[in-house]
């Protein structure tokens, strides 16, 4: 059992003629794919945190988010992972265990 917690952010650099900075557009493709591909995830203002079962599976999870905004000229990502044997669930635990010792629920 393996626990891959990665979390990152990928949005396209190039403005290809837009008055508006948001990249909202984009990024919601990125998070329905990765909604549709079934791996746990959690969305937050800065970025992304999936947990996957393998690092193949998280590798697999940045190619297809890339490919929702491969059509952009420059894209820029950031990507953190935090691996774990003989674990799972940590996108709920990890923030339980925090949650414990505060002795109260962690504000979302």
């Amino acid at each position: 059992m393996l626990s891959v917690l990665l979390e990152f952010s990928m949005f396209p650099t190039s403005s290809d003629g837009r008055e508006d900075s948001s990249v909202s557009k984009q990024v919601s493709k990125i998070i329905d794919a990765i909604d549709k591909s079934g791996v746990p995830y959690q969305l937050t203002p800065m970025g992304t945190v999936i947990e996957a079962t393998s690092m193949k599976e998280a590798l697999s999870i940045i190619e297809l988010a890339y490919e929702q905004v491969s059509d952009c000229d420059r894209v820029y990502s950031s990507l953190k992972f935090d691996i774990r044997k003989n674990t799972e669930n940590r996108l709920q635990t990890k923030i339980k265990s925090v949650e414990k010792v505060l002795n109260r629920k962690v504000k979302h």
